[in-house]
């Protein structure tokens, strides 16, 4: 299944069953964040079997239900777009694994959640992770045009990359960020103010920079 795909099965999900995470899956995405963390310089942690943090044991908690997993999203302190940008891209190996997903920032005990934080690093966030009571369901998204200056005519790279990061979740779906195309070099902003909007930004860009099929060197 290509990432795009990935991109359009992949909704927040809060209600899990039990079901333990599956050890090769596990051990798949151990791999994609031992990757990420070597490539950016960030600390994320995959936490399992641990149900403190979102109160697995009660019925429902801040909207979650049966939450044993999740990844910490841990790095050092000025590092939020980063967070976004490799914190999606585990996100979504967590979805070719078969494993459904929600970022989340307050519903959850920050007091109760594992993972580890050395000098000069700080928790962003905590992903939820398992296997879904269902798939989550589409939210809506705007178009292209209220999130960029594309025009008709474009590149077709430049709109996949667009589309794809309106496919991107943003805290409260939000959709705060703007891009602009200068010829073969694009930039990325954050659009207004707003709650985890340079987080925001980092995962908007994963989406864009993969479906782009440009690589990093598309950032002007």
């Amino acid at each position: 299944m290509d990432t795009m795909e990935l991109m359009k099965q992949r909704h927040s999900v809060r209600q899990f069953t039990d079901k333990a995470l599956d050890s090769e899956a596990v051990k798949a995405l151990q791999q994609e964040i031992d990757a990420c963390n070597k490539e950016s310089g960030m600390h994320i942690q995959l936490i399992t079997d641990e149900p403190e943090a979102f109160q697995a044991g009660k019925p429902t908690y801040g909207q979650f239900k049966g939450c044993r997993n999740y990844l910490a999203i841990v790095g050092p302190k000025g590092k939020d777009v980063e967070a976004g940008y490799y914190g999606e891209r585990v996100v979504l190996k967590a979805q070719e694994l078969g494993i459904n997903s929600c970022w989340v920032a307050l519903t959850y005990k920050k007091g109760k959640a594992q993972g580890t934080e050395n000098a000069g690093e700080k928790r962003y966030l905590v992903v939820a992770l398992g296997y879904g009571e269902n798939g989550g369901v589409d939210h809506k998204v705007k178009s292209i045009t209220d999130v960029s200056d594309y025009k008709s005519g474009d590149p077709d790279w430049y709109k996949n990359g667009l589309e794809a990061a309106l496919l991107a979740p943003t805290a409260m779906n939000q959709q705060k960020f703007r891009f602009e195309r200068n010829g073969e070099k694009v930039t990325a902003k954050v659009a207004g103010m707003g709650f985890y909007t340079k987080i925001d930004l980092g995962i908007v860009k994963y989406h864009f920079e993969v479906s782009a099929g440009k690589g990093k060197e598309v950032w002007g």
